[in-house]
């Protein structure tokens, strides 16, 4: 197999009616680590917007479990991103996921801002620090398979083209990323929860790479220092080289598979219409 193969093959696929395959084979063959490290920071990317970060911390969940919060949100998005949204498994994790949403009234527009980091912030992330940049399919694929999940949570007004989307997401940021307090509770318990899988000697300067990840208007709404420019030209150096190097690696004979791993939160294992607070409703089968 060439070190290309998965990048020929999805440049034969059509982003409209394949972008369950594409995402399959972009996320899980070619780029499984970066697709979760650039969801993991639009995740936290969201934690800017005072409206999201007052509804969870209301919730109490990134105070009292944050890791079954992370793992929550990990176990959802990989069944779709792994299975497909129209996967009995894909749906049954988009149902449960509509399930835990609907216990909440959330603005529609922050609903829309949450979806487009999805697709955004994969592709910035592989710009940055991909071993090769994802092709145009691969970025309408994005676009396509996160709007139909959109569609199918009910959210109004979603965009149809994809500038146009990546138009709202940017002046979505502009308009509501601001410091409060909500959003340094939250961010500061996703960060410690990032820091927790290291060493704890380690911790000091865990928290000074997340900090070099992040830009300007995120350090600013969390309240959180920027790292020493040593450090940034460090991490980003570090990913650089990464990247570079793997050009050279073989290409990946098995999909790497987030749903087939142990999460702390279940070590026995996880049923979908369980995953989220507890005193979410489930579904009945």
């Amino acid at each position: 197999m060439s070190r290309y193969s998965i990048l020929h093959e999805i440049q034969q696929l059509d982003p409209l009616t394949d972008h369950q395959r594409i995402v399959f084979l972009s996320s899980c063959y070619d780029f499984p680590f970066d697709t979760t490290r650039a969801l993991e920071f639009a995740l936290f990317r969201t934690f800017c917007a005072p409206r999201i970060s007052e509804l969870l911390d209301r919730t109490g969940e990134f105070r009292q479990r944050v890791q079954k919060r992370y793992d929550d949100t990990d176990i959802i998005i990989s069944e779709m991103l792994e299975h497909g949204y129209d996967s009995e498994r894909g749906g049954r994790a988009l149902a449960r996921m509509n399930q835990i949403h609907g216990r909440f009234a959330i603005n529609n527009e922050d609903l829309l801002y949450v979806l487009s980091t999805f697709i955004y912030e994969p592709i910035r992330w592989n710009a940055r620090y991909g071993w090769r940049p994802l092709c145009e399919q691969e970025r309408l694929g994005f676009f396509y398979f996160w709007r139909n999940i959109g569609l199918r949570m009910k959210i109004a007004e979603i965009p149809e083209d994809y500038e146009m989307y990546e138009t709202f997401n940017r002046d979505y940021e502009q308009r509501n990323f601001r410091f409060c307090e909500t959003n340094q509770r939250t961010g500061a318990a996703t960060r410690e929860l990032f820091v927790s899988w290291f060493p704890r000697a380690a911790a000091p300067l865990v928290r000074s790479a997340i900090y070099a990840l992040l830009d300007p208007p995120l350090l600013e709404a969390f309240g959180f220092p920027s790292a020493p420019w040593p450090l940034r030209s460090l991490v980003s150096g570090t990913l650089w080289v990464r990247a570079r190097a793997l050009r050279f690696f073989p290409p990946r004979k098995h999909p790497r598979l987030r749903t087939g791993q142990t999460y702390p939160s279940y070590p026995d294992g996880y049923t979908i219409e369980n995953i989220g607070p507890r005193s979410a409703p489930h579904r009945n089968d």
